[in-house]
């Protein structure tokens, strides 16, 4: 005798059973769209935020919605919309050169037409999580900074994914990808070339955060001009950085309380943050600067103009970059097919970098 089968009449108040075979399926807008009893466009305007939709109906969608736990598929939906979908991961949103770096990607996301999408670091316990996180959201091509771009887990993921990866500020840009960067071998060393014209052969140097390659290439130009100019650095005069402003005070204190005879008369910081950091802790100990001390930093932040005295220091013309970077994707994704994207061409823009003389470096005694 045949089995009868089992209806299932609708009710609101019974919930979905799961299903205890086969592979789980994904909650669609339209389950959301069945189950609250409206049509899917009006999921679809919920989800969205629109002003459309009156209070209670959010209030029905959104219970269902949790209780299904519909997650939206933003992919599918930036892909219908037709745009470039451009990724950028930022590693310090206190940094002070975010701001000058974000306006350059959105004028340059405005002269495309392109969407950005801006993922931070410090949001994943893991670096590579975020470059997922955009590869999920429908990502394109990405804006890997360091020390991601240097990454060689991201770079074959991104491969794997067919995302295009671009370096940016990387001291070791791949030369299988795109990148923008500065010089910041000679930057470095052009700024210590000019702390010697000025007579300081006691000179430290405050490292910044090894993790990030340009770092490195910094440290490196520091010491070519200081062996060009036949000077020694003791080793103490070389500590370690983290790029912080905080790093800046702490490190100002050992170099700087020390005697006259036996501190340097000049201080060359990996960045701005740290110059700063410097900069406040000469002023507390009394020591006039550049009179007694000379501080120079590097990148050339709005934190440089912004301390007393302003800041001599290289600059870095992040904006530009920005702009150049998100051009560079946009232009090459639109150039054919996602096959051609991976071409082995060479794509590297070096921006140019300046030295900018202001008031906290001076000469030697004076």
């Amino acid at each position: 005798m045949p089995r009868k089968k089992s209806i299932d009449t609708p009710s609101s108040d019974k919930k979905t059973k799961p299903q205890k075979s086969g592979r789980k399926q994904a909650v669609t807008i339209h389950d959301v769209a069945s189950r609250a009893g409206v049509g899917s466009m009006t999921v679809s305007r919920v989800v969205n935020g629109s002003s459309s939709v009156s209070p209670e109906m959010r209030e029905r969608v959104e219970k269902v919605i949790r209780e299904l736990n519909y997650v939206p598929n933003l992919a599918a939906r930036a892909a219908r919309s037709g745009q470039q979908r451009i990724g950028i991961i930022f590693s310090n949103p206190k940094s002070s050169n975010l701001g000058e770096f974000l306006m350059g990607a959105f004028a340059a996301s405005r002269k495309k037409g392109c969407q950005l999408l801006i993922e931070p670091l410090l949001a994943h316990p893991q670096p590579i999580d975020a470059l997922k996180k955009l590869i999920d959201l429908g990502a394109e091509g990405v804006i890997l900074p360091p020390p991601i771009c240097d990454s060689l887990e991201a770079q074959q993921l991104a491969a794997q994914k067919d995302v295009l990866p671009l370096s940016f500020a990387s001291g070791s840009p791949r030369l299988h990808s795109p990148a923008v960067l500065i010089d910041d071998f000679s930057g470095a060393r052009a700024m210590t070339h000019h702390l010697i014209s000025l007579g300081h052969k006691k000179i430290a140097f405050v490292k910044g955060d090894p993790s990030h390659s340009p770092a490195e290439n910094r440290v490196q130009g520091f010491l070519a001009a200081m062996a060009e100019g036949g000077l020694d650095v003791p080793k103490r005069w070389m500590p370690e950085g983290d790029f912080s402003y905080r790093c800046g005070l702490e490190v100002g204190k050992k170099l700087l309380e020390a005697p006259a005879s036996k501190r340097p008369t000049a201080i060359f910081a990996c960045n701005d943050e740290m110059a700063t950091g410097l900069i406040a802790v000469a002023h507390g100990l009394g020591l006039k600067v550049p009179e007694d001390i000379s501080i120079a930093g590097f990148d050339d932040t709005a934190l440089a103009s912004a301390v007393w005295p302003q800041l001599t220091t290289i600059h870095q013309p992040l904006a530009e970059m920005a702009e150049t970077a998100v051009i560079m994707l946009a232009d090459i994704l639109a150039s054919g097919p996602s096959s051609s994207k991976h071409d082995g061409v060479v794509r590297h823009y070096v921006a140019p970098y300046k030295l900018i003389k202001r008031g906290s470096t001076g000469p030697i005694g004076k």
